[in-house]
């Protein structure tokens, strides 16, 4: 299992915005530039993420996106969730098409694989891009 670049570029994306938080509008031209990614990828990915409402744009000369909340009220899940959809580590623990494994009561790995779902839940339910930002400034000192 690995996160696609859309799940890794749309956090680091939204990384660089909650970094210039209160700042005013970013362009994607200014993220691109940062992170070294194609604009056209990005606009793509600013796509979903509006549609999911985590950022907001801004026309005009002044113009870019922006986050729709503060850093800390977005999960690190909600981003995924919006370009990815729901991280699923095996179809026999879930997900959202509500496969049921015939297998699933005498299975001997079913109850592995849901903690391991459970695990990665958990920390990108409570990782914030407030957080992200934390650790950016520590890093650099």
């Amino acid at each position: 299992m690995r996160l696609s670049t859309k799940g890794q570029y749309g956090v680091l994306a939204m990384y660089e915005l909650a970094k210039r938080y209160g700042e005013g509008p970013v362009s994607i031209k200014e993220i691109a530039e940062s992170q070294t990614f194609s604009d056209a990828y990005l606009e793509q990915l600013f796509a979903s993420l509006k549609k999911a409402g985590l950022i907001r744009s801004l026309r005009g000369a002044h113009g870019g996106y922006q986050l729709s909340r503060e850093p800390s009220q977005i999960s690190i899940r909600q981003i995924i969730d919006a370009l990815e959809g729901p991280i699923e580590f095996s179809a026999c623990v879930g997900g959202p098409e509500g496969y049921i494994c015939k297998k699933s009561d005498a299975c001997v790995t079913r109850e592995l694989w849901k903690e391991i779902q459970e695990s990665i839940n958990a920390i990108i339910d409570n990782r914030s891009l407030a957080d992200l930002v934390e650790q950016g400034r520590r890093k650099q000192q």
